[in-house]
Order: C-alpha cells, then structure tokens, then sequence
C-alpha cells in the first residue's frame, strides 16, 4: 500500500499534457427519439439502446473472452441500457481526458465522471474484439479502439478534489483499476441477472406520469425515517409543480467497505415500499458503482436520473462526500455538492432540490432545524453507532427513527 500511495501522488501530470490526442472513433449510435411525454429528455436529446437483435453474430466477432469486475459489469449495463447516454461505449483517450479536464465530453456536453474500460493485459490492443462475461453469462461484446495510460494522479485530483490514498475514490483508482484504459464500442447482449431487477432507463420512463415533475431521490443506505420525511416532503418544494412525483432510485452496486451490501439495501427498500404505499412515488434500481466524488458524483448522478425520465434531484448534505481513513476529516464541504448542481443544473437540463435539514421533535414530530431551534422544541437524536449497536443486541428501535418493517430485515441479514 504505501508503494501504491506514494506512486500515486507522484505520478506525472506533465506526461498527461504531452500525450498525443486520440481522434475519436465514429461509433454508429443506436438511439430512440422519446416520444413518451415526459418533460425529462435524455442527455444529449435521445436515449441510447445498445442492445443488439443478433447477438450470435456479435459474438461470432469476438478474438477474446474478458470476465467483468462487479465496477464493469455495472458500467456496461449502464451503457447499454442508455443510463450514460449518449455514451456508446468506454471513452478513448482524448473523452477521459476531456472529462477529467473539464467535467464534459469532447462536444462540450457536461458530464461528471470519465467511464472507462480498465486492464493490466499486455496483450489486449485496439482492434481487439472481446465478449464481455459475467460468470457463464454473456453480457456484451466490445471493439476496442484505444488503449492508454492514464494520469491517475490528475484524474483523483480533479474527479475526487484530492489524489490522497486516503480517500475511498483515490483508493479504488490506485489499487482496484488497471494499469491502462482502453475505448471501444459496446453491443448488448444481455442484461446481468441480479438479486434484484434494474428496470432500464426506457422500462422506468414507460411507468412514470407524462407532464409532470420527477423527483429523484438517490440512497446508497436503507432508508429511514427522516430521509421518508426528506423525499416526500421534497415534492412541496419549491423548484417543483405542486403535482410531482418522486423516484426511489437507490444505487445497488460496489460501494464504500463498510456500507450495507446492496442485496441486504435492496430487501430494506422492498419492504418499505410495501408498508408505506405512496401513490406518488415510484421505485427502481440503479446498478452503479459509487465513487464517492462528492460534487462530481452529483452530476453525474444527477444526469443518469435525467436519462431515466427526472426532472429534479435531491441534492443531500454532503452527497457522496467520504471522510479520510486517516484524520476522519471530510473531504468535501456539506454544501458542495448542493452548490455544484445548482450552478449546473441549467446547463445540465436539471433542477437541483435541495434536501431539508430535518430533526426529531416530541412536540411536532419532524421540523427543519431552523423550526425547531427558532422555536425551543424538544430534539431526539440517534447516532448511527447507537443505531448499529442497539441492531446488533436486537433491542428496540424507535420507530421515529428507524421502520419496524426495515429494521427486521436489517436485523435478519446480520
């Protein structure tokens, strides 16, 4: 580790200067104009499906067989299903760098983090035809066209704000990534198969109301019942119509060590979204891997959701943000993120929501923070240790605090 850190935060930005620009390959794009009525058009003006109806002579391409990590796996259905339109495929050189740069592709279009196609194989070159696999699933076939080194120090630097080990991003980017980058066109051939169902940006966008606002909610947590309280009562806001609805849209994918894993998240939010029965809101799975780039993560969550037919997002208190492993300090200001968007959200084609400061009261239940202090209520507080500690003994939850329905399987999947 300590080679990887002090490789990492020496690594030349001089050479990410004077490498020589890519041109960028002419992918054929396969896209659906929207004609479902929804205010939200895609990123880009038109949604990307990549899902071949031959995937017999797609494969019949292929030189090589490549398995995806669980980071990949989620990136290429992202790309194929249209959730990162209007990518096509993984970005070549002169896109990563565009992005990292400047938080936007080659054309000017914002986009908030570089996705990319990384390996340690000498032996893979642009011409190279490889089926992509999860286990004995075959997900996609990918034509490379590029193959480079990047500067994961400058990447950290501008995509995470810092190239310190100590962050959970930078920490991925050093030790998890490869040695190089590739681009190249993806063609879909299936869907993974998860634990739970991730409707596709189209199948989402086919079960929400035409002419109205939508509202995305983004969790990577079980949700409780302040952030019930947030969501909800985000539809009364007012960046929005007094008729919007909201998407539950938690990510299910790799995330930080010590988070829940996403198929324990994932029986929390089914049962809640049985127990509560909220004619305006709507739920869906996002198969993403969090990057914890605070400011940067929130627009590029903040576009996905535009893809799968949102007009508005929730901006949290310091969204994505991570503390360092070494001093526990933050990373990000609590209102970065929130500020990021705002100033974006007009060229992004997005409102940004930002989420209420709620607190626990005996006399009124759930106020703003404001309320409650300019009018002396009662606060109740729970720390997440207290939370987990009392989780583990199996003792009693409050249930202003926490769903009984949530904490059961919380407490079932120990």
């Amino acid at each position: 580790m300590k080679l990887l850190s002090i490789s990492l935060l020496i690594g030349s930005a001089t050479a990410f200067m004077s490498a020589p620009m890519t041109k960028p390959a002419s992918f054929a794009l396969s896209m659906s104009a929207t004609t479902d009525g929804l205010r939200a058009q895609p990123h880009g003006g038109t949604l990307v499906d990549l899902m071949t109806s031959d995937p017999a002579a797609a494969i019949a391409k292929c030189t090589k067989t490549l398995q995806l990590t669980p980071r990949q796996l989620c990136d290429v259905e992202l790309i194929m299903n249209g959730g990162l339109s209007p990518l096509t495929g993984f970005m070549e050189e002169a896109a990563y760098k565009s992005v990292v740069e400047n938080m936007a592709l080659e054309n000017g279009l914002i986009f908030g983090l570089p996705i990319i196609f990384d390996t340690d194989d000498e032996t893979l070159q642009p011409g190279d035809v490889a089926l992509l696999k999860d286990g004995d699933r075959e997900i996609a076939t990918i034509e490379f066209t590029d193959k480079y080194t990047p500067d994961k120090p400058l990447e950290t630097l501008k995509c995470y704000g810092t190239s310190a080990i100590e962050h959970p991003g930078t920490l991925m980017v050093a030790t998890e990534r490869g040695k190089y980058y590739m681009g190249g066109k993806v063609t879909g051939l299936n869907l993974p198969i998860r634990d739970f169902a991730c409707a596709t940006p189209k199948e989402v966008r086919s079960m929400l109301p035409a002419d109205k606002d939508v509202v995305a909610f983004q969790c990577r947590n079980p949700i409780h019942r302040a952030h019930y309280e947030l969501f909800t009562r985000a539809l009364e806001a007012p960046e929005v119509d007094s008729d919007s609805v909201v998407l539950v849209h938690p990510t299910c994918g790799p995330t930080q060590a010590d988070d829940i894993p996403g198929t324990v998240r994932y029986k929390t939010y089914e049962v809640l979204k049985e127990e509560t029965a909220n004619p305006r809101t709507f739920w869906a799975y996002l198969p993403y891997s969090m990057h914890m780039a605070g400011p940067r993560e929130a627009i590029q969550h903040a576009m996905i959701r535009k893809n799968y037919g949102c007009t508005a997002f929730i901006v949290g208190r310091d969204m994505a943000g991570s503390k360092s492993s070494v001093t526990g300090d933050d990373f990000y200001g609590a209102y970065d993120a929130q500020d990021l968007l705002k100033e974006k959200g007009p060229e992004l084609g997005i409102k940004a929501v930002p989420s209420l400061n709620l607190v626990y009261t005996e006399e009124e239940g759930y106020v703003t923070a404001d309320e409650a202090a300019e009018r002396g209520l009662t606060k109740k507080t729970l720390s997440g240790t207290k939370f987990r500690k009392a989780l583990r003994a199996g003792e009693d939850i409050p249930e202003w605090f926490a769903f009984k329905s949530v904490v059961k399987v919380l407490q079932e999947n120990q």
